[in-house]
């Protein structure tokens, strides 16, 4: 074998995949350590699954990753086979190019990045170059497939991944972003395509792209990643390891149908979940955290779940059904906890019910009311971004009969840059009879009396409150939604963290971990009730 193969085949420190910038934001490239994770995840399911053998030993065992970047999961696949096989394959030469024509497969998302990913695997851009490490291969593409596919437009959207027409359908100078794994209605007759033959794959493991890069940003861009998962389960492998974001545990646009599909497959094997900024991908900024999982076929039960925070496990992994309710609850320690809660009941009712959709008196965020009250048809007061303005009564077109109700007011966007939320909801703002708000705000509630609506205030500044909110908010939106685990409890008194505790039956350890993780808000109620002679000029 060639100095290079050598090279290529021990250690290096440092390690050049550690150095690469991600490219796009939907191009985040697999930090080795953390490939290395979810291939020894893997191993250890391979293991169980066939009576302790070693899956880096088995020379029929054939891996693919459908999206490939910087070809991180194809090389370390390929160090730790040429390891695994050395008894059974001496020549190291006759071994490597086994591997890499028999076993390792990849198919990259852009030109770029398959240029990368052959150097990363084959140590050269061309598998039949020189400096290659293989020296069996006929074209230089090797098994690491690339080329260019196009989207198919209809009405302006992509038919297989949404895409936009009029952002990405510009010219071949530029990457279409039309990726070939999810561009086709055959899957396994793509595969055959694009490698020959009937291509079985035993593991399909990969980090696919996670939204579409046509303009969108942070969590208003569609996500993509889902179809890459959904079409490797459609292979139907051995074995799916894939990390990704975990905002579909709890929302996400676009993902209910797969969050559906995902928490009622019972072949879920095991799912490391790390919530905490940055944690899993350094340098990163997913909002929600990432996670991998691991999708066995043989597998039918409970899936064992772990969180990682600060690179340690919060507990041990403990195995549950994933639809036990409509999101997957993320922390072990809560499930408990909620348990309770919905035994302990409410009503029947939870404050999802209360709380108002988006735009709750038809106006807009960037709405914005005069500055006084002076010649308007009866003037109301309107709560506005970080402002407070006037609008005419005649101007609310939906749900004026609130506007002389006491509302209760929350911001539908909570949360900052940080890399750690313990607020999860805002301040209550209390607002009195002749009031109107902005899409910046939902009525979490509307009451005849001050008192119902003080009393609703302060409950849902309790931890209580908050951590049950936290359960089902995975980003800053804090829509109607997040308070669906929250019960609609009697208003004729103030509710407080002590009695919620005692009503539901909350032990130490179970208050203890509530108060970790929510932060009390340490100021008083913000009353905003109008009073009728405000007349400025």
């Amino acid at each position: 074998m060639n100095a290079q193969a050598g090279f290529a085949l021990r250690g290096r420190n440092p390690d050049v995949l550690t150095c690469i910038a991600n490219l796009s934001n939907d191009e985040v490239f697999t930090p080795p350590e953390f490939a290395s994770r979810m291939l020894d995840t893997l191993a250890q399911a391979w293991a169980a699954g066939h009576e302790g053998a070693d899956i880096w030993a088995d020379p029929t065992v054939r891996f693919l990753d459908p999206c490939t970047k910087s070809g991180v999961f194809l090389r370390e696949i390929t160090t730790r086979l040429t390891q695994g096989l050395a008894g059974r394959m001496p020549d190291l030469q006759a071994r490597v190019d086994h591997i890499l024509t028999r076993q390792v497969f990849g198919i990259g998302i852009t030109h770029l990045t398959s240029l990368l990913a052959r150097r990363s695997v084959y140590c050269s851009k061309h598998a039949n170059g020189p400096h290659s490490i293989a020296q069996s291969f006929g074209s230089g593409a090797g098994h690491i497939w690339f080329e260019r596919t196009e989207h198919r437009w209809v009405d302006g959207k992509c038919a297989d991944c949404g895409a936009s027409q009029k952002t990405l359908d510009r010219g071949e100078a530029l990457e279409s972003h039309a990726y070939a794994f999810i561009h086709t209605d055959d899957i396994k007759a793509r595969m055959g395509e694009l490698f020959g033959g009937d291509m079985q794959f035993d593991v399909i493991i990969g980090n696919p792209p996670y939204q579409l890069d046509d303009g969108g940003y942070g969590t208003s861009a569609a996500p993509i990643y889902q179809l890459f998962v959904e079409k490797a389960l459609d292979l139907d492998p051995r074995y799916a390891v894939f990390v990704t974001p975990s905002r579909w545990m709890a929302g996400g646009k676009g993902l209910d149908k797969y969050r559906e599909r995902m928490l009622g497959d019972k072949r879920m094997r095991r799912i490391v979940d790390y919530p905490k900024l940055y944690e899993g991908f350094p340098g990163v900024k997913i909002r929600g955290g990432i996670s991998y999982f691991l999708w066995d076929r043989e597998h039918d039960g409970p899936c064992e779940f772990q969180t990682i925070w600060d690179g340690q496990p919060t507990g041990p992994a403990v195995a549950r059904a994933l639809d036990a309710y409509d999101i997957l609850v993320r922390r072990n320690e809560a499930v408990p906890i909620l348990e309770k809660v919905i035994a302990g009941g409410g009503g029947g009712t939870t404050l999802e019910k209360r709380v108002s959709s988006r735009k709750p008196f038809g106006l807009a965020t960037n709405f914005k009311g005069k500055a006084s009250n002076a010649r308007l048809h009866q003037p109301i007061q309107l709560f506005e971004n970080q402002r407070i303005g006037w609008i005419g009564r005649d101007d609310i077109a939906v749900n004026a009969e609130w506007i002389d109700e006491w509302k209760v007011l929350m911001t539908r966007v909570q949360g900052t840059s940080a890399a750690v939320e313990t607020k999860f909801l805002g301040k209550p703002i209390i607002a009195g009879p002749g009031t109107a708000c902005t899409e910046t705000y939902l009525v979490a509630g509307h009451f005849h009396s001050e008192a119902e609506a003080k009393h609703y205030a302060s409950y849902l500044r309790t931890r209580f409150v908050r951590f049950l909110v936290s359960l089902r908010k995975s980003t800053q939106d804090a829509a109607r939604g997040v308070y669906a685990f929250v019960p609609d409890l009697p208003l004729d008194q103030e509710w407080t963290d002590a009695k919620l505790y005692k009503r539901y039956g909350l032990t130490k350890e179970e208050v203890a971990f509530i108060e970790s993780q929510v932060a009390e808000h340490d100021d008083e109620l913000f009353d905003s009730s109008v009073s009728d002679d405000g007349d400025d000029e």
